[in-house]
């Protein structure tokens, strides 16, 4: 595009892949795959709530990783957290007081960059679920590698080579950040490049979402 020549950054994205209404309990599903990383998204709700959790002007949301092999850890704690940030910004929770949202996010094969698939997975399932949104959400993931190339999309293996790793969350009206999380040393200068080159990706991602439920309701119409 023109902002990547105008820059000079080259966006390169692994193959994505995306199926919804996939699952017929959950109110809205998704899968979202990323090269060879892939989950599962599940939303149930608008739900009645425990009177303990209600918030009475809004809807409460509930994130939950469930990995393949065992408990989830802080790691995934960490991750539930960002998730359901970035969800709280974009979603209309107003609109369904005293109720509650679960959203139930599967690991079925991680290959690097799985809090943006993470964060991809659930926008789709609640655009499936039909929830009152201000915006769509997109995760990016980008990688510094130790000669300051930054990596977007990052596999497992370029994520351990790397010396920083920064994912954010982008919104689809703004391209605002809603959310980031980091790990590793970068400078002020590779912190806004990354977010520079994340809305420059944003693009692409939002152009995805566009082509997939177009070609969904292709199907059914």
């Amino acid at each position: 595009s023109d902002l990547e020549r105008s820059h000079g950054f080259n966006v390169t994205l692994r193959e994505f892949g995306c199926e919804q209404c996939l699952l017929s309990r959950p109110d809205g599903s998704s899968s979202f795959i990323q090269g060879d990383t892939s989950v599962l998204a599940a939303v149930y709700g608008p739900a009645e709530v425990k009177v303990s959790k209600e918030i009475y002007d809004r809807a409460t949301l509930e994130v939950v990783i469930q990995t393949k092999v065992g408990l989830p850890s802080v790691k995934e704690r960490s991750q539930e957290q960002c998730v359901r940030e970035t969800c709280e910004a974009s979603l209309l929770s107003s609109l369904h007081p005293r109720s509650s949202l679960t959203l139930i996010l599967q690991v079925l094969h991680n290959d690097g960059s799985l809090l943006s698939c993470f964060l991809n997975a659930a926008c789709m399932a609640f655009m499936d679920a039909g929830l009152p949104m201000s915006c769509l959400f997109c995760g990016v993931t980008c990688a510094i590698a130790s000669d300051g190339q930054v990596i977007t999309d990052p596999t497992a293996t370029q994520e351990k080579e790397s010396r920083a790793l920064l994912t954010f969350a982008i919104d689809s009206t703004e391209q605002k950040v809603l959310m980031s999380s980091t790990k590793g040393s970068f400078s002020v200068h590779e912190l806004q490049e990354c977010i520079a080159i994340s809305q420059m990706a944003s693009e692409k991602i939002f152009q995805f979402y566009r082509e997939s439920v177009q070609r969904r309701y292709s199907k059914t119409l």
